[in-house]
């Protein structure tokens, strides 16, 4: 009759068991229909997205796509990250296993001698007092969850584990656009490198030409020294880009997962081409990206854990049981005369507690105000990103190409000033004067170039790319 007096309750309590505290509904947030910023192609849908592309396909190098794949395998970021989702999931374990029975075996020998001249006077002296005895067993203790404390616990922790998760994905993210951009700056560099390196073989012929004449005389001793000073112009351009470049290859080495040293390259600059920028529907966000998926994640544990707060105040109810044998004999420890059992059931109500359920109460409700907070951060944020994104590759895009033609129209200039120097119609300065213009324009017109492709690779993360 007890036995079944016990199932019976086993399998009713989970029946009449409820949960503490609010269910997650997802908050309203007010999302533009658009993004602010360059209207997109007229044949890109609204439903397309940048971000749906793989990252590979972003800009078809080889070289680049291999030293992604390094940096996914190796970096640090992407194992710490991965370490702590392994993390979040064994938390997740620990908190499911709760709400189950833990069943325990135990075994012990023990031997004692009592002392027969001690203090128990009426013990005959002599008396032999030696005990020795042989106990094991099981043993079981469950909390029964009537108040869905355990339950609202293992929800926060299966939120934070996806939360985890997401921030993985934020890592992955993050590193292929770092990774993609390191790549695009070496190769600027690069091309800084070529027109620094070609202005000082300029610079050097000019200076040989101008002493040359200076010595027939034909010009005065201050168009050597202003050739000089070009010459030292280029010369420490040239050290400045180096440094530069050696710089960014450790950078990148770092993000690969590897020591200082040279970087791989594929194509060249003027070879990397732009793909199409439809940045999709700004809903498509809420998706997408890492960042707001695991603010979400975050927000769900949160809430969950109110619950858990809030059934403290009331009691909880808790089942164990004990079956074991003892005997004195080892041979008689499994007879039916050597079995003990026990089996209680209690309950432990807060009475008194200063506040402490209460302020639990409330801390657990501002945590989760706060995680609100960031969630509804972590989504303006979004759409600021994207666009800015979208405004620095438009804008970006026609100052490139307003400067192209500047370039243009400067060389069209260094030659003519050229022609008139050798002709003995103007002074050296002005072709110095066209020289560092030029120069400098060609590399203000690199250093467009890469910030056009830097922000197809920020508007690629702004959107949530480089993770499936």
């Amino acid at each position: 009759m007890k036995l079944q007096s016990l199932v019976a309750i086993l399998v009713v309590f989970p029946l009449a068991s409820c949960l503490m505290g609010p269910d997650y509904k997802r908050p309203v947030v007010d999302v533009p229909t658009q993004y602010r910023g360059p209207a997109p192609a007229a044949d890109a849908t609204a439903g397309e997205s940048l971000a749906d592309s793989e990252w590979f396909e972003l800009f078809e190098d080889d070289v680049l796509k291999n030293l992604v794949d390094t940096a996914l395998e190796k970096n640090f970021d992407m194992r710490i990250a991965a370490e702590r989702v392994f993390q979040a999931r064994a938390q997740l374990g620990i908190a499911g296993s709760n709400l189950y029975p833990t069943l325990t075996a135990n075994g012990q020998f023990v031997a004692n001698r009592g002392s027969s001249a001690g203090s128990i006077i009426f013990i005959p002296r002599g008396t032999p007092l030696d005990v020795s005895y042989t106990q094991t067993g099981f043993g079981l203790s469950w909390e029964l969850d009537v108040w869905g404390r355990l339950r609202r616990l293992k929800e926060s922790a299966r939120a934070e584990y996806l939360a985890t998760e997401e921030a993985r994905h934020g890592v992955m993210t993050t590193l292929v656009s770092d990774v993609t951009g390191g790549y695009i700056l070496l190769r600027e560099l690069d091309l800084e490198l070529e027109i620094a390196q070609k202005t000082r073989e300029i610079a050097e012929n000019g200076l040989k030409l101008t002493r040359l004449r200076h010595d027939q005389g034909v010009v005065s001793s201050l168009d050597v020294r202003q050739a000089e000073q070009f010459l030292h112009t280029a010369a420490a351009e040239t050290a400045s880009i180096e440094r530069a470049i050696a710089q960014t290859e450790n950078a990148m080495s770092l993000l690969l997962g590897a020591n200082p040293g040279s970087i791989p390259r594929g194509k060249s600059l003027g070879e990397i081409e732009a793909p199409e920028t439809p940045p999709g529907m700004p809903s498509s966000l809420l998706e997408r990206r890492p960042d707001i998926r695991q603010a979400e994640a975050t927000l769900i544990a949160a809430n969950a854990r109110i619950g858990a707060a809030r059934a403290q105040y009331f009691p909880q109810i808790s089942l164990t049981g004990m079956l074991d044998g003892q005997s004195r004999a080892l041979t008689d420890l499994f007879s039916g005369p050597a079995r003990l059992w026990n089996f209680t059931s209690g309950a432990t109500a807060p009475i008194f507690t200063a506040g402490r359920t209460r302020n639990n109460v409330r801390f657990t409700e501002a945590q989760q105000r706060e995680a609100l907070a960031r969630y509804e951060q972590s989504i303006q944020n979004a759409f600021r990103e994207v666009s800015d994104a979208l405004i620095e590759y438009r804008k970006t895009g026609e100052q490139r190409e307003e400067q192209a033609l500047l370039v243009d129209a400067l060389r069209e200039t260094r030659r003519l000033s050229g022609v008139r120097y050798e002709g003995g119609l103007d002074s050296y300065l002005q072709v110095l004067d066209a020289d560092r213009n030029l120069f400098q324009g060609e590399l203000t017109l690199a250093r467009l170039r890469q910030r056009e492709l830097a922000a197809v690779v920020e508007l690629y993360r702004a959107l949530g790319g480089g993770w499936s």
